[in-house]
């Protein structure tokens, strides 16, 4: 990024009150000066996007900011905590926090989320599927990037399995791997014109890859898995085949209603609803879509059938709240592709930056006085 696109990007992005204060300093005397960034709800800290990010600000406008870390990434960080503090001229600094507050405020958020899902299910491994449901490139990058913070943490602490990898290129280099992940969309199915066309169409197109076959496009979940189970039961015996369970909440899966759901659940887990759920609790216990009773009970017809080391990926809507719910309910599930890390709520993501020292007298607007007290 040369000093010309800098000063494009600054122009476009930017508060345009940031760079009116920027010409008052010009016209009159630039000081050092240091910002506070915090949040206002605990997180997973992730600054190192922003980081890269000024560190490219510092060549184009040849000039040198001093950051100083309060956090490692990936640790927590309380509510009103300093993430760090960013130091240096008053002119070459009040343009930017619009941009860095953008860049980790809602990673550290996502990170959060993540952390918890990969710690509720440690004996899951999950895949980063949130570039459909982001704003653009941008929000997809911060998303992933949070997720595999809070991965990383929760390898580290509990030694679970956590996300092994992106549905994108772009991101998967955050975890490790120098190729994205996935199989087959439901625009596949209904191009082959059956599930277990599907499937062989992409083996023979990708014979040494594991085969994920999507089984709810046309409502037959247990039909169509145990077609292509019988079919490709070489791959099953080398543990490449995986049934992907997608199915949308707007009806049950084949061969299951309420009163079944349940009873599934009375023999499985008894004491998981045995106790007050609310109503979303019980959509995912026992209800329409991929529900709790629905993958106990694909597992149970696999395990049945002699498909035992066949693994089951879910998907749809595996937000934190319903993985802690699936953990509770000790749930057999392999593989989750998820992007609800996402924060639900998006102003839990702001960012604040707020300058606390200027030309080396300390100076903070009335009530934020406690962003002092660890410099």
């Amino acid at each position: 990024m040369n000093n010309n696109e800098l000063e494009e990007f600054l122009d476009l992005n930017t508060d345009h009150y940031f760079k009116k204060t920027k010409q008052i300093i010009l016209k009159n005397k630039d000081i050092q000066v240091t910002y506070a960034i915090f949040m206002r709800r605990p997180v997973l800290f992730c600054p190192s996007l922003a980081i890269n990010w000024l560190r490219k600000v510092e060549k184009s406008r040849n000039t040198r900011f001093r950051i100083d870390m309060s956090y490692e990434e990936g640790e927590w960080v309380g509510a009103g905590e300093p993430l760090m503090f960013l130091s240096g001229k008053f002119s070459k600094l009040v343009e930017l926090e619009t941009t860095y507050l953008q860049l980790i405020g809602p990673a550290s958020v996502a990170a959060y989320n993540a952390y918890k899902m990969c710690v509720d299910l440690p004996n899951t491994t999950f895949m980063a599927m949130d570039a459909r449901h982001c704003a653009g490139a941008s929000m997809h990058e911060l998303m992933a990037y949070g997720a595999s913070v809070g991965s990383n943490k929760a390898k580290k602490e509990l030694k679970a399995k956590g996300f092994i990898g992106s549905s994108c290129k772009s991101t998967s280099y955050l975890f490790k791997n120098k190729q994205p992940l996935g199989t087959m969309p439901h625009a596949l199915i209904g191009y082959a014109g059956s599930t277990l066309e599907a499937a062989k169409f992409y083996h023979n197109s990708f014979p040494n890859e594991p085969l994920i076959v999507l089984v709810d496009y046309f409502g037959k979940e247990i039909s169509d898995t145990l077609e292509v189970c019988k079919y490709f039961e070489k791959l099953i015996k080398k543990k490449n085949l995986y049934i992907r369970l997608d199915t949308h909440g707007g009806r049950y899966i084949e061969g299951l209603d309420i009163e079944k759901s349940y009873n599934i659940l009375e023999k499985f887990n008894p004491s998981c609803i045995r106790t007050y759920r609310n109503e979303q609790e019980l959509k995912w216990l026992v209800g329409a879509g991929v529900s709790a009773a629905a993958i106990i009970y694909l597992r149970n017809i696999l395990n049945e059938n002699g498909y035992n080391s066949v693994k089951i990926i879910a998907s749809s809507g595996f937000t934190p709240a319903k993985c802690k719910l699936f953990s509770v309910a000790k749930v057999p599930i392999d593989i989750i592709g998820t992007g609800s890390y996402i924060p639900d709520f998006w102003e839990e993501t702001y960012a604040t930056s707020d300058i606390i020292r200027y030309n080396g007298k300390n100076l903070v607007k009335k009530g934020r006085e406690f962003l002092l007290r660890n410099k």
